[in-house]
C-alpha cells in the first residue's frame, strides 16, 4: 500500500515536495521487510532507523530526529549521521553531504540511499516499478552472523539428541540412483605457444544402496590413464555397531609410509559418521586465498566459519572429539567462488569413552607402476575417559627395510587442557606431541619426532624433527589479532636445519593486515631473514585493494611488490587487475580477469603478460542434478557432487491415507525451514527441493503452514529429522 502524503508548511520550506512510502527491503541469505521510505525527484530515501535495526546495527536517534550515532559492527567503528552539519562521520572519516540529502519528518530521519553503499558499504538497488530495495554487501553483518551461530547452535544441539521432531524418516538403500555431475573446463594459449587444455568430470549415485563418486580428468599433453582418475564407493549404516561403514575403490589409507600414488583397494571400520560428545579443542592454521570464507566441517558438520586475513591465513579451535574425527575445509570467495577441493585434516588425538573398541582395516595395491600391495590395520580402545590406547600393524611390499610395520600409539589427557600423544613404529620412528592451552588462550605445542636410522619407509633421510609453536591472541585499543612463533629444526646425517616463523594477523587500525617473518638457519652458511607484508583495503566504490610486499634483510633490499584491485561489475560480474614485479629475478606479471557467475555455470577470461609473452586462460565450470521420482533436472554454478538433497511435494490428502491421489489438488503455500542446505521452490508444481546437504547427516525438518491457501488445511507433523541423503515424498 502507497501512501502519499503532504509535509506541513514548516517541513516544506525545509525540503521540497516529497512522497512517503513503504519499500520492500531485500537482503540475500537474509529475507526481506517493509520499511519506510521517501521518494523525492525519482531519488530514493530510505530511514536509516529501520534499515539498521534490520540488519541489526547499533542506532541511536537524537530527540527531533537532527542526527543518529552508533557503531556498525565493530564497537571502535563508531558513526555519526548529522543533519544540521549536512555530514557522515564514520571511523574518524567525514562525508560531507549535500543539504536535501537528509530528509527529517516528525518521526524518522531519510538518508539518501546512495549514501548507504558510499559510506558503509551496504550497496541499494531501487526498483520503481515493484517498489523494492535490494541490498548488497560483501560485509558480514550482524544478522548474518546471527543466523551462522544460531545455524551451529541448532547442528550441535541436534548432535547432542536434544531436539526431538515428530517423525523420523530413514534413508532408504537404492539398487541404482543417478543423482549428481559436476564438470570444468580450463583452457590455457600462450602466444605464441602451445595450448593447455583441461577438462574435469565428475559423477555422483548412488550404486548397491552406497554413494558412488567417480571423477574423470584429461589433459591434452598427457595421456588418459586410469592413475589420474578418481572413483571411490562408500555404504554407510551407523546404526551398525559392528560394521558402519564399507569403502572401496581409491582409499584414504593414513599410511605412515610415503605413498605418492593412489591405493586402490577396500577398507572396513565401526567408526561412525557422527561428531559425538566433544571435551577440548586444538588449534588448526593453513593459507587459502585472501578474504576467502572457510567452514570447518567434522564428520560432515559445520561448526565454526572464518574469513582469511590478507595473505589468505586463518586458523580453527577444531573440536576434540570421541572416535574417529574427519575434519573438513570448504573454501569460499570473495565473488561468489566455490573451492571444489575439501581438504581432509588428521589432528593427532584421537579418544575414545571408557570401554569403547574401534577398528579401521585396509587393503589394496598402490598405483606405483611397481605393484606394491598395501594393507593397514588400526585398533584402538579406551581405557578410560582420559587414556585412549591403539596399535595395529601396517605392510607395504616395496619397503626395503622392512615390509612389517607393527606401531602402537596413544592419547592421554594429563589435566582439561594439557594433552599428550606418543606413537611409536617398530624400525621407522618415535613421535610425541604435548600441547597446553592456559587460561588466556595461550598455547603451547611440542612435537619431536626421531626416525630410525636406514628406515626406507619414509621417503627422506631425515634423523630428528623438533618443533616448538607459541600462539596467543592479542587484543588492544589499536587492533586486535592473533600471533604465532614457531621453531622448526631438521637434523639430517650431516648439517640440521632451523626455520623460525613470527606471524602477526589481524585488524590493525581498521585494516587487515598479515605480516610474517622468516628465517632459514643452517650449518651451511648464513641466516637468511625476510618478511611479507600483505592488506586488504575496502575502497569507495565497492573497490578492494590487495597490496604486497616482500622484504630481505640479509641484502637491505626489497625482493618483490604485488597490487591486486578487485571490483563488482553489474549483478553477478566481476573484474580483478594485479600487477607483480619480482625485482631479484627482474620478473614482471600483469593481469587482467573477468568472471561472470549465471544461475546455471560460472565463465572467466583472463590475460596474463610475463616478461613479454602473453597467456590467455578461459574457464567454465558448473553442475547437473537430477531426480527421476519428480522428473527434475536441475543446472548450478555450484559443485554438487558428494552432497545430498531432499524433495518435498505438498498436497491436500482428501482421504487421509499418506498418497496422493489424482484428485488430490496441489497444496501451495508451504515454507520449510532446516538446519543446513540451500532451499528452492517451484511456484508451478509446489514442489520444494533442498541442495547442498552433506551425507549421512541429521537434518531438522520444520514445516509452516501459516501460508496455506486454505485456513483450514492443517498438517499432522509439523516437524520430520532424517539422516538421509536424499527424501522424496510420493
Amino acid at each position: 500500500m502507497v501512501a502519499a502524503l503532504i509535509p506541513e508548511q514548516s517541513s516544506a520550506q525545509e525540503d521540497p515536495q516529497y512522497d512517503e512510502i513503504s519499500v520492500s527491503f531485500n537482503v540475500p541469505r537474509i529475507g526481506g521487510t517493509e520499511i519506510p521510505a521517501v521518494i523525492r525527484d525519482e531519488t530514493l530515501y530510505l530511514s536509516v532507523t529501520d534499515v539498521f535495526d534490520f540488519l541489526k546495527i547499533k542506532n541511536t536517534a537524537a530527540s527531533g530526529f537532527d542526527s543518529i550515532r552508533g557503531f556498525f559492527i565493530n564497537e571502535k567503528s563508531l558513526y555519526l549521521i548529522d543533519r544540521v552539519n549536512h555530514q557522515i562521520v564514520y571511523q574518524q572519516k567525514v562525508f560531507n553531504i549535500q543539504p536535501g540529502d537528509l530528509i527529517r519528518t516528525e518521526t524518522n530521519l531519510y538518508l539518501k540511499s546512495s549514501y548507504f553503499g558510499q559510506v558503509f558499504g551496504l550497496q541499494c538497488t531501487f526498483n520503481f516499478r515493484s517498489l523494492s530495495v535490494s541490498l548488497n554487501t560483501k560485509i558480514e553483518l550482524p544478522i548474518i552472523r546471527e543466523m551462522r551461530q544460531e545455524q551451529m547452535r541448532k547442528n550441535i544441539s541436534q548432535l547432542k539428541g536434544e531436539i526431538k521432531a515428530d517423525i523420523t524418516i530413514q534413508r532408504k538403500n537404492a539398487l541404482f540412483h543417478f543423482g549428481n555431475a559436476d564438470w570444468s573446463a580450463i583452457s590455457s594459449e600462450q602466444m605464441p605457444g602451445n595450448v593447455d587444455t583441461r577438462l574435469t568430470l565428475s559423477l555422483g549415485s548412488v550404486v548397491a544402496g552406497g554413494e558412488t563418486n567417480v571423477t574423470l580428468n584429461y589433459n591434452n599433453h598427457m595421456p588418459f590413464v586410469e592413475k589420474q582418475q578418481y572413483y571411490l564407493w562408500r555404504h554407510v549404516n551407523n546404526d551398525n555397531k559392528a560394521l558402519r561403514q564399507i569403502l572401496a575403490g581409491k582409499i584414504a589409507t593414513g599410511a605412515i609410509s610415503s605413498l605418492y600414488s593412489p591405493v586402490v583397494g577396500v577398507q572396513f571400520t565401526n567408526a561412525p559418521t557422527t561428531f559425538r560428545h566433544s571435551f577440548g579443542s586444538y588449534t588448526l592454521s593453513d593459507f587459502t586465498e585472501p578474504g576467502w570464507l572457510v567452514e570447518l566441517y567434522v564428520n560432515s558438520v559445520l561448526v565454526d566459519y572464518v574469513k582469511a586475513d590478507a595473505s589468505g591465513f586463518f586458523s580453527f579451535e577444531v573440536p576434540l572429539v570421541y572416535g574417529n574425527t574427519d575434519v573438513k575445509l570448504r573454501y569460499y570467495g570473495l565473488w561468489g567462488e566455490e573451492h571444489s577441493k575439501v581438504q581432509n585434516i588428521s589432528i593427532p588425538f584421537n579418544f575414545l569413552p571408557l570401554g569403547e573398541f574401534q577398528y579401521k582395516t585396509s587393503a589394496g595395491f598402490v598405483e606405483d607402476g611397481r605393484g606394491s600391495l598395501f594393507s593397514r590395520v588400526d585398533l584402538n580402545y579406551g581405557i578410560s575417559l582420559r587414556m585412549t590406547i591403539g596399535g595395529g600393524l601396517e605392510y607395504l611390499s616395496s619397503v626395503t627395510s622392512g615390509t612389517f610395520m607393527p606401531f602402537v600409539n596413544s592419547s592421554l589427557r594429563l589435566a582439561s587442557s594439557l594433552l599428550l600423544s606418543g606413537e611409536y613404529t617398530y624400525r621407522v620412528r618415535s613421535k610425541g606431541i604435548l600441547n597446553y592451552r592456559l587460561p588466556s588462550n595461550l598455547q603451547f605445542e611440542l612435537n619431536y619426532t626421531k626416525y630410525e636410522k636406514g628406515q626406507k619407509a619414509i621417503n627422506y633421510n631425515y634423523l630428528e624433527e623438533r618443533k616448538v609453536a607459541v600462539s596467543v591472541p592479542v587484543r588492544t585499543s589499536n587492533f586486535a589479532a592473533f600471533t604465532r612463533l614457531t621453531l622448526n629444526q631438521i637434523v639430517m646425517p650431516q648439517t640440521k636445519y632451523t626455520t623460525a616463523e613470527l606471524l602477526l594477523s589481524g585488524a590493525i587500525l581498521g585494516v587487515n593486515t598479515n605480516f610474517t617473518t622468516y628465517s632459514l638457519i643452517s650449518d651451511l652458511g648464513k641466516p637468511y631473514t625476510y618478511s611479507n607484508l600483505s592488506l586488504s583495503l575496502r575502497l569507495p566504490g565497492a573497490i578492494i585493494l590487495t597490496p604486497q610486499t616482500q622484504f630481505d634483510y640479509n641484502h637491505q633490499e626489497l625482493i618483490s611488490m604485488k597490487c591486486g584491485l578487485e571490483k563488482q561489475l553489474f549483478k553477478n560480474g566481476y573484474l580483478n587487475l594485479s600487477y607483480e614485479r619480482n625485482f631479484k629475478s627482474d620478473f614482471s606479471n600483469t593481469e587482467v580477469g573477468f568472471r561472470y557467475d549465471f544461475s546455471f555455470a560460472q565463465v572467466g577470461l583472463s590475460t596474463r603478460m610475463s616478461n613479454g609473452a602473453t597467456t590467455l586462460v578461459q574457464s567454465a565450470s558448473g553442475s547437473l542434478m537430477t531426480d527421476a521420482k519428480t522428473n527434475y533436472i536441475g543446472a548450478s554454478s555450484r559443485v554438487s557432487v558428494g552432497k545430498g538433497g531432499i524433495t518435498l511435494y505438498p498436497f491436500l490428502d482428501l482421504n487421509c491415507n499418506g498418497r496422493r491421489e489424482p484428485d488430490e489438488s496441489k497444496a501451495f503455500g508451504l515454507n520449510v525451514h532446516i538446519n543446513g542446505g540451500r532451499i528452492e521452490v517451484s511456484d508451478k508444481d509446489t514442489t520444494i527441493r533442498v541442495f547442498d546437504l552433506e551425507p549421512y547427516t541429521n537434518y531438522l525438518i520444520t514445516l509452516d503452514g501459516t501460508n496455506f491457501d486454505n485456513i483450514a488445511w492443517q498438517m499432522r507433523k509439523k516437524q520430520s529429522r532424517s539422516p538421509s541423503i536424499r527424501i522424496c515424498s510420493d
